[in-house]
């Protein structure tokens, strides 16, 4: 009676697991252990777990031992950095982790270190930590390498299924099998399984022998023929059935800079990394591994000097591929368009520094969604190829491509390719199991023949293991399975190019959204305001300090040290709220320390444009600084908490001189308790708190269809999954309205500002509302307090407004993304929340209303309701997110026109950004403009020192969607010079109008 194909497979992986225990022929424990200077015995507890903690022990490989089948195998009950000393000043170090856990030896007589945490690769705390194993083990090789092979022959058959090859490779499986001269002897064969599966379950195991006897030479000849003849029969096979499809491997190890783990801990898993990938080159030729991350070469240059120098080295010779190109791999739905920018420049300008090259591959596998402003950016930054595999993530709708042309916003393309790898995606496994489905989801193999595949593990790093090497150089004799080598990602997409240029390849339009993690855009706010406060304050220390300069002052100094710091807190998994706590009081530290320094750098500035402005009789002048592009009304708050709104204005990119006490209020603003108004704006507060109506009264129109900013707590706000990450789809199946406030009372009611104040509570949390209009003011803001203490649940605002549109317009870095307000399809449905910067409009052809924000980026458009996220409080990976009191502003603007002729965006930067006010004295009522743009309405990115010292950089954005003349105009003195890219070289442009659709361009400034 014949086996099944099942059958011979499950007594195929029987047969294997058998030979494991014969893999050891001697092995000799390791005793003499210290910790942290202390004696500890093997199997003993560690003393405490605080911190970095330090085994240290000698050991010596018996005179007998090949050096080169000698291996020391340790499990010290975490994750550690372990160097091993074999005198004379030799060293060699590894990292350590479950997944790493056996060496090489350079030397007979080694001193071993370690550098060890009780943690496992993603951060969970080892609680009861042990020296579980430590031992010298001699490999009886020709036992490892068929051990080897026979499982990589179970895991191909398993995923070949009924390919006609199967029965032929099992049967050479069974021949070699059928071939060995085997050990059967009842003591050292019992001893050598007991610890079997099925050996541990028995009741009591007859009285185990020590060091049981290893192989004969006989028994080891026959193991070695086995081996032997089954890759002789393996290549035969592959003539029959040839290898179908082609992987390019390369080696990874995800390291996310900070998730479950602090930063400090990141440090020290690169080095345990990056040693463990040196190791494994220095043994294999063919062995290739990619890292990206300009962070962490920066990191280890300062940390480890040495590992830095060894990896430079590798880097020249082509075995360590650096790539990526941006400082670190960040979120790209939140940044501001000119971080961005920053992420490119200043990792392109490090790589080329530190490496002598360029990246043309923009390596982004894991981040949550990806912004239409990336592809012009990357092109402008000399990348030209871009790499994910997150869009696979996606719950409802099938991403259709993986070799595509990806084109942004303003039609700027770069090749793109995705893999689909269902076993651990970008920490993928050399196993023929791994290649074999995700060649299978290859759906671009009839236009290019070869796909990506990263391998190794990761996100909690570790990389490659010295058995993957292995693995590969055996699979090149399979039949039937991808073929799969090491290589570089460069050469995969420089044979993609050459594929794109002959055949038409299809192209994504416009942002990549995800249709998963969509709290991420909510999650820790706090640290999302602080993140967004110090990008304003980093661009507008820069514009100040040129305006500055400009004027007559010196030139501005460098803030790459605050950008830097500010583009790591970019990192996918810290700005998105999916970290824990100790990563967000290290974030709000660093991003604190950021703004107070762009604040110095801004305050230095208005100093110094003050000493520079024409003297004067007038003893208590206002220097007033516009550091935007648009023509801005006088609203501003003093030092003093002087609030001041008036009918004067300020140009762009200028300073002007106000006598304080000839400034009066703009007229009309009047207050009651329930009621707000000036010359723009009637809003009515109802007795539930909410905007009863909100009257624009240039058209006459209502702006609402039902009160606005309607409180609502979705207390099931628990996702299945990923709890900091996600928000169901369901989520507003449960829904409480806060409408039964405490309290509303006017609490202001001057002649520049009034206020009303209207108090809620949700169980052991509160909400304090302040809704304010100043006297010039065209838009309603609600300055929100919340003191936040409930666990899983969300905070949301909706707002119905008296507009029908099938879409809404959210803005993004560089420009703006259309969303639909319908759920007409599953694309369309899916996208119940999403990410909008500074604002998001919904408008008729002549009337619109906005949401406008200077902290918040989860949103929401559905039919006539603008939503916006306020706060949510999941408990994983932090049980205290977004836990206490956060401040932040919201604010409804009912407007003519649609939003880019109603002003929208010039009040959501006058938000975000508002004028920079410094008492002076001695001055004359003047003012000076820096620079003159007019034309196409553009918008400002920013203005800074050249990074060559060669003057300024002007950058620019069209925001809406136009193109036309733009003529740009220095103050005198200075003039205008080449066009250039965000790596401020110059730019080779087409010909046509001074400005396109949603182009950013960038000039030099310089003495006239």
């Amino acid at each position: 009676m014949h086996l099944t194909t099942a059958q011979r497979l499950d007594r195929l992986k029987v047969r294997t697991a058998e030979l494991s225990h014969w893999r050891e022929r001697a092995t000799l424990a390791i005793e003499n252990w210290s910790f942290d200077g202390e004696r500890i015995a093997i199997g003993q507890a560690w003393p405490h777990r605080k911190g970095v903690v330090h085994f240290a022990a000698r050991a010596s490989a018996p005179a007998g031992w090949p050096l080169d089948e000698t291996r020391l195998q340790l499990d010290l009950g975490g994750e550690s950095l372990i160097t091993l000393g074999f005198g004379e000043g030799q060293e060699e170090r590894f990292g350590l982790d479950p997944y790493h856990q056996e060496f090489p030896l350079k030397g007979r007589n080694l001193a071993i270190s370690t550098d060890s945490v009780a943690r496992f690769p993603f951060g969970e705390p080892n609680r009861q930590p042990k020296l579980n194993r430590a031992q010298l083990a001699w490999l009886d090789m020709p036992v490892h390498r068929l051990h080897l092979l026979l499982r990589q022959i179970a895991e191909a058959v398993g995923a070949l299924g009924e390919h006609e090859a199967v029965p032929h490779i099992l049967d050479a499986a069974e021949a070699a099998l059928r071939s060995l001269d085997w050990p059967s002897a009842t003591e050292p064969y019992i001893s050598r399984t007991a610890n079997a599966e099925w050996q541990r379950k028995i009741w009591e195991l007859p009285e185990l022998v020590q060091n049981p006897a290893a192989l004969s030479d006989r028994e080891r000849e026959s193991v070695a023929e086995a081996h032997e003849q089954l890759l002789a029969r393996l290549r035969t096979l592959q003539q029959r059935y040839p290898q179908n499809g082609e992987l390019l491997l390369t080696g990874h190890a995800h390291i996310d800079l900070a998730w479950l783990w602090p930063y400090d801990e990141t440090r020290r898993k690169m080095r345990r990394t990056f040693h463990t990938a040196l190791s494994l080159m220095e043994r294999s030729p063919d062995f290739r591994f990619n890292q990206s991350t300009a962070q962490y070469y920066a990191q280890i240059e300062a940390d480890d000097p040495d590992l830095f120098a060894r990896i430079k080295e590798r880097v020249a010779d082509g075995s360590w591929e650096v790539i990526g190109g941006m400082w670190v791999e960040p979120d790209t739905n939140m940044p501001t368009g000119e971080s961005l920018v920053r992420q490119i420049l200043y990792g392109q300008r490090y790589f080329e520094k530190t490496f002598g090259v360029r990246h043309t591959i923009c390596w982004l596998p894991d981040c949550f969604g990806f912004s239409g402003a990336l592809p012009q950016l990357l092109r402008q930054g000399g990348i030209e190829s871009f790499f994910t595999i997150k869009v696979n993530w996606s719950e409802t709708n099938r991403f259709p491509y993986d070799l595509f042309w990806w084109e942004g916003l303003d039609g700027s393309r770069v090749l793109s390719h995705v893999f689909n790898n269902p076993m651990e995606g970008y920490n993928g496994f050399v196993q023929a199991d791994c290649f074999l489905p995700t060649w299978k989801n290859f759906r671009a193999k009839t236009l290019h023949d070869t796909s990506l595949l990263a391998v190794g593990y990761g996100d909690g790093g570790g990389g490659v293991t010295p058995e993957m090497v292995e693995r590969e150089e055996q699979l090149r004799a399979f039949p039937a399975i991808p073929k799969a080598r090491w290589g570089k990602v460069g050469d995969f997409f420089t044979s993609a190019h050459l594929t794109a240029s002959e055949k038409r390849l299809p192209t994504w339009s416009g942002e990549m959204y995800l249709e998963l993690h969509r709290a991420t855009l909510t999650s820790q706010s706090g640290v999302k305001r602080l993140h967004r406060r110090a990008e304003r304050a980093l661009i507008t220390a820069e514009t100040l300090a040129s305006i500055a300069h400009m004027a007559g002052a010196a030139a501005p100094v460098s803030l790459e040290a605050d950008w830097r710091l500010t583009l790591k807190n970019e990192f996918h998994d810290i700005l998105p709220g999916s970290s824990i706590r100790e990563v967000y009081q290290d974030a709000e530290r660093e991003l604190s320390e950021v703004i107070d320094h762009a604040k110095t750098v801004q305050r230095q500035a208005m100093d110094a444009i003050a000493s520079l402005l024409p003297r004067g009789d007038l003893a208590d002048a206002l220097v007033v600084v516009n550091p935007s592009l648009d023509r801005r009304s006088f609203n501003a708050v003093l030092a003093d908490g002087t609030i001041l709104s008036t009918a004067d204005s300020i140009e762009p990119l200028s300073a002007r001189v106000f006598d304080r006490a000839a400034l009066k209020p703009a007229t009309g603003l009047r207050a009651t308790v329930d009621r707000l108004e000036n010359e723009h704006l009637a809003a009515v507060i109802g007795a539930d708190g909410a905007v009863q109506s909100l009257i624009h009264k240039a058209s006459g129109r209502e702006a609402l269809a039902e009160p606005a900013n309607q409180l609502w707590v979705y207390p099931v706000d628990k996702p299945r999954n990923w709890d900091a990450w996600d928000i169901d789809a369901d989520y507003a199946e449960v829904g409480i309205r806060l409408d039964k406030p405490e309290s509303i009372e006017l609490v202001e009611e001057g002649p520049h500002r009034a206020s009303i104040k209207v108090v809620h509570r949700y169980r052991d949390s509160s909400i304090v509302l302040h809704y304010v209009l100043t006297a010039n003011s065209r838009r309603l803001d609600i300055e929100t307090s919340v003191d936040w203490h409930d666990r899983r649940a969300l905070l949301r605002s909706l707002s119905p407004v008296a507009i029908r549109s099938r879409t809404a317009t959210f803005e993004c870095a560089y420009g703006i993304v259309s969303r639909p307000t319908h759920t007409n399809t599953s694309w369309d449905a899916a996208m119940f929340e999403a990410a909008a910067h500074r604002f998001i409009d919904m408008s008729e052809p002549d009337f619109g209303v906005a949401l406008l924000n200077d902290a918040k980026y989860g949103h929401s458009a559905r039919d006539n309701v603008l939503g916006i996220s306020l706060v949510r409080g999941p408990i994983y990976p932090d049980p205290l997110a977004d836990e206490g009191e956060q401040r932040f502003t919201y604010a409804l603007m009912p407007h003519t026109g649609e939003w880019h002729s109603g002003g929208v965006r010039e009040e959501a930067e006058d938000l975000n950004q508002p004028l920079i006010v410094a008492a002076a004295s001695n001055l004359a009522e003047a003012s000076f403009a820096a620079l003159d743009l007019t034309g196409t309405p553009v918008a400002l990115s920013t203005v800074k020192p050249a990074e060559d010292g060669d003057g300024l950089v002007l950058r620019v954005y069209e925001p809406a969607g136009r193109r036309g003349g733009l003529t740009v105009t220095a103050a005198k003195g200075w003039q205008i010079g080449e066009a250039i890219t965000l790596m401020e070289e110059p730019q080779t442009r087409d010909a046509g109008p001074d400005i396109l659709p949603f182009e950013v361009r960038s000039w030099r400034v310089r003495r006239g």
